[in-house]
């Protein structure tokens, strides 16, 4: 079988599904990821990637679609746009990638196609070449509702290639823990391809004080700096070893006696040393968190980082702030407070019991 996975080109959005790629690998298929930009980075994992989006400039496409709908813009910012946003977002850097992802498709004969909902050019393609067509989610709102958003603005896209409408998909891979968030489709373990770094010897263990790790995004915009300026600023009064992760410059500067850096490693293996993390609200960092069995902060902020933040406070396995409002407190409380650390370990269990990646190959073969 011969499947073409297809992914915005971001790294945060391909990383998510190359676990799934590689188990479809592993089992003697055929696979090719289409994305571009940073996320051409899942070769790493010993994929075949074509770029389909040449020069991709994300920031670009963000400008020139929220100069034209300032107040969705507005909401966006905020994290109050919904899937709004999103659609707009998505929607014209789909209206760029389906050409190129439909020629490959065509060149190559894929007899499946799973894409990502902020991939919709890969469900063209499959329409255009009848294969079925699978969506795997790896963000924390329903994905269909991100496909219906992104779709709409894809009118002159469809036409193109013959659709009046998206066909629905063959099937849908569910990700997040239901007592977090309802998805539709098969459920399937969210794991995470990490894509380098070493993780020192000393993070394989625990500290001699917990440890706090603090991540950030791998995609930020104006201003938008993440939580890690805050938890500087109030680590001197935590007890606890506090770990940045890629820190920006300015972060990295005049660090308190508790505070060390690293650069870019596998986060999953070092977690299972750490007593909680704090990060920017990304859908990666809460899913990794929560499989982790650790209490989080997730901070709230543009994009889906507020609903995702505040479905992690919902279900009382972390905290939802500003960066503004962290504090040495609101960092002691992640280390101390029981129920955050017991609601965690409950998620934990509940994702431990999705089937793992590799267990949903076969019923993904009986598709086609």
């Amino acid at each position: 079988m011969r499947v073409l996975v297809v992914s915005a080109p971001l790294v945060g959005h391909v990383f998510p599904l190359v676990p799934l790629a590689v188990a479809l690998r592993d089992a003697g298929h055929d696979v090719l990821v289409a994305t571009g930009g940073g996320a051409m980075a899942a070769a790493g994992a010993g994929l075949a990637v074509h770029d389909v989006a040449p020069g991709f400039d994300f920031g670009r496409i963000a400008r020139r679609v929220f100069l034209r709908h300032p107040l969705i813009a507005r909401a966006e910012m905020a994290g109050t746009a919904g899937t709004r946003g999103a659609g707009l977002l998505f929607g014209a850097l789909n209206d760029q990638l389906t050409d190129p992802v439909v020629a490959l498709a065509t060149e190559w004969r894929p007899d499946l196609v799973v894409h990502e909902p902020f991939a919709v050019a890969g469900a063209v393609a499959a329409a255009r070449l009848d294969v079925p067509a699978v969506r795997q989610e790896n963000a924390l709102f329903d994905g269909q509702d991100l496909v219906r958003a992104t779709t709409a603005r894809l009118g002159a896209a469809l036409r193109r290639h013959g659709l009046a409408e998206l066909p629905p998909p063959a099937a849908a891979l569910a990700v997040a823990p239901p007592s977090v968030a309802a998805q539709h489709g098969w459920p399937m373990r969210y794991t995470s391809y990490v894509g380098g770094g070493e993780l020192p010897a000393w993070l394989r263990e625990p500290g001699e004080r917990p440890r706090i790790l603090v991540t950030r995004s791998t995609l930020t915009g104006p201003g938008d700096r993440g939580p890690m300026p805050a938890v500087v600023a109030a680590a001197a009064q935590v007890d606890a070893e506090i770990v940045l992760v890629r820190p920006d410059e300015r972060s990295a500067r005049s660090l308190p006696g508790n505070v060390r850096v690293v650069d870019w490693i596998p986060l999953d293996e070092a977690l299972p040393a750490s007593a909680a993390l704090v990060h920017h609200g990304g859908a990666g960092s809460v899913l990794g968190a929560l499989a982790a069995g650790l209490p989080q902060l997730a901070t709230v902020g543009p994009g889906d980082r507020r609903h995702n933040a505040e479905l992690v406070a919902r279900r009382g396995a972390g905290l939802a702030l500003r960066p503004a409002d962290i504090t040495a407190r609101t960092l002691t409380r992640l280390l101390t407070d029981d129920s955050l650390r017991t609601a965690a370990v409950q998620v934990s269990q509940e994702i431990a019991a999705m089937p793992p990646p590799t267990a949903v190959v076969a019923r993904l073969a009986a598709l086609v």
